[in-house]
């Protein structure tokens, strides 16, 4: 346990995820740091954004946080707890304190699986409810992200990407969780449902007090959404600082780069 300051959730210290790419013969294996000696903190209630170009290792940092990736170094620290060495059994129960949005609503979502079916699991697998009271639950978490209750019974084929999506939040807030990796959750969606899906998410934090990780690549969603932004280059924070400093008057190349790449409304 470390001691939890200035209310922070999440606590990175030196975290690592590396690959190894196998060698033949004549060839040396070499190493991917895909996420190379991050240290930052997540306060409780903030929406932190992260952006940098794609595979600068944004999503595996996130995954990492989760354990979805294991780290092979450093540490995740949730509510001081270092979630990097806790053994499997002792990390599923931290998992309820701990969800992900994912990019794709479709590819995430069970296509054999009802949307009852879909959100429900969690419920079931935690022991938080059986019978009819996880159709209950289930229902109230459709109409929590928009979606009506008559609509338990369809599929994932049945729905909008707007509407999967919604879909894939109920499922994530189906545990009660604190903190949600939002892993470019708007990318795959049309841009007239893409500020939809934001409001929800705003809405959601401030009625349920939770913290999110925002990953995107679109930086105008990131300065909606964000406290706090946190630019990576190639598996490291390059520069992290309240959103509108960012914007203002970014300190790095690397930053200023991509925020002079932003179109111009």
């Amino acid at each position: 346990m470390v001691t939890v300051e200035n209310n922070n959730l999440i606590q990175l210290d030196d975290l690592r995820v590396h690959y190894k790419l196998g060698g033949g013969l004549f060839s040396q294996e070499k190493v991917v740091k895909a996420v190379d000696g991050v240290s930052l903190d997540i306060e409780r209630g903030e929406t932190l954004g992260l952006v940098g170009e794609s595979g600068c290792g944004k999503s595996t940092l996130g995954k990492a946080i989760l354990r979805l990736t294991e780290p092979t170094g450093g540490k995740v620290f949730y509510n001081g707890r270092d979630l990097a060495h806790l053994p499997q059994s002792e990390m599923r129960e931290q998992r309820k304190h701990l969800q992900m949005i994912f990019q794709d609503p479709y590819a995430s979502l069970n296509p054999r699986m009802n949307v009852g079916q879909i959100i429900g699991e969690p419920i079931k697998t935690f022991g938080l409810a059986n019978g009819e009271k996880v159709d209950k639950l289930v229902g109230d978490l459709m109409e929590t992200v928009g979606l009506s209750r008559r609509f338990i019974k369809r599929y994932p084929h049945e729905f909008s990407g707007g509407q999967r999506q919604r879909i894939g939040i109920a499922r994530a807030l189906a545990v009660a969780p604190e903190f949600i990796v939002a892993d470019e959750p708007i990318s795959a969606l049309d841009v007239s449902i893409q500020a939809q899906i934001m409001n929800l998410m705003e809405k959601l934090q401030a009625d349920k007090g939770l913290t999110y990780l925002f990953i995107s690549h679109d930086l105008r969603a990131v300065r909606h959404l964000s406290d706090r932004v946190a630019v990576m280059y190639l598996g490291k924070i390059v520069e992290l600082a309240p959103g509108k400093d960012i914007y203002a008057g970014p300190l790095m190349p690397y930053t200023q780069a991509l925020i002079s790449a932003v179109p111009v409304p």
